[in-house]
């Protein structure tokens, strides 16, 4: 193995995801990280990687090649489990220095977000937080600029051969996007923001097909400055919003009855069949709903079939984590709320009204 070193990028190739397991099951956020690893390695013509740790976890690396990757790299060690800080960084970022992708990628999932800057700190590499696009190709770059931004592309002064890995994430407060560049070190790496990326279809002959390679990375508990004494599994139920087909978001509109503006979210959600109710930063900022009910930047982004806003004015930080559900719905008692200008159908009024409306005519259907 060659001797690692940052500025050599020339030898560095391939992408690599981390593939996030929490007691034997495989976080979902792998999967949308995969199905967009492999646009990224065909564009590169390279190989796609999956990372996968912990301890027993060899029978889930098939799954992972059902969703885009060439090859598994799995590192099972009984150290893995439960996850520390300290072990998995220790193990990654000596397999990225063994193998040397000129991509990683993980999830900005809480421990995502944990592990991203220690391994880049220790590869000497710039990490990207709370990515929500990828490009390499800058024809498809371009593409996206003329879609998601008002810059002048014509007149623009393009570095077409530019195979770089264009990390694009909300900035300011979401007020603006940037597009961050590693020109002049490897890895470049990404955290990706769950449900911004879309998960390709599971494809069996893939599966079947995905080399499965054992690493062995010299672990011991001197490594471990952290011991983990119990995991306490909190009782509450963790709403997936991610996952969700219908969502009904409730915002500030519902300070005059906070409870029986979630109740009539609860109700509207079941009426539609099996949805979930979601909230604004303000209701979350409140405590009236907890953190995982919280749509938008600060929160998480979502794409349900149908997304309902209730007394929510559309803030452009809860807009960028809903604006790319399929149909959305929104009720506000002021006619310019920011969130009409999204909205598939607007209905000016008051939620405690027009809301029992949409309850009883979905029930007649």
């Amino acid at each position: 193995m060659s001797e690692y070193n940052c500025r050599e990028i020339d030898q560095f190739r391939g992408v690599m995801v981390f593939c996030e397991q929490r007691e034997g099951v495989l976080n979902p956020t792998s999967f949308e990280l995969l199905s967009e690893g492999r646009k990224l390695a065909d564009d590169l013509g390279t190989e796609l990687t999956g990372l996968l740790l912990g301890s027993g976890v060899q029978g889930l690396a098939a799954t992972l090649g059902g969703y885009g990757a060439d090859t598994v790299y799995v590192v099972d060690d009984p150290l893995l489990e439960p996850y520390t800080t300290d072990a998995y960084t220790k193990v990654i970022t000596e397999v990225v220095k063994e193998k040397k992708p000129e991509i990683v990628l993980l999830g900005a999932t809480n421990l995502g977000r944990d592990l991203g800057p220690r391994c880049a700190a220790r590869l000497h590499t710039g990490l990207t937080a709370d990515v929500t696009h990828l490009d390499i190709e800058m024809t498809k770059y371009l593409d996206f600029l003329a879609e998601a931004s008002n810059i002048d592309i014509e007149n623009g002064n393009w570095d077409m051969e530019n195979r770089g890995l264009k990390m694009t994430r909300p900035a300011f407060g979401g007020h603006l996007m940037a597009t961050i560049i590693c020109p002049r070190f490897r890895p470049q790496m990404s955290t990706v923001r769950p449900g911004v990326l879309e998960r390709a279809p599971y494809d069996e002959a893939k599966a079947a097909a995905v080399k499965v390679v054992p690493l062995s990375v010299p672990l011991s508990d001197d490594d471990i400055r952290a011991k983990v004494t119990q995991v306490v599994h909190e009782a509450r139920e963790i709403v997936d919003l991610i996952g969700a087909d219908v969502i009904v978001s409730v915002g500030h509109g519902i300070s005059k009855d906070i409870e029986g503006g979630i109740k009539l979210a609860e109700e509207l959600a079941d009426a539609f069949g099996g949805g979930v109710v979601g909230a604004s930063r303000a209701v979350v900022d409140a405590g009236w709903l907890p953190s995982d009910r919280q749509v938008g930047q600060t929160g998480k982004t979502v794409r349900p079939h149908i997304y309902v806003a209730l007394g929510i004015s559309g803030a452009i930080q809860h807009k960028a984590g809903m604006q790319d559900s399929e149909y959305i719905i929104a009720v506000n008692t002021n006619p310019d709320a920011p969130i009409f200008e999204t909205a598939d159908y607007a209905i000016p009024g008051d939620l405690y009204k027009v809301v029992p409306m949409m309850i009883d005519a979905l029930k007649k259907v």
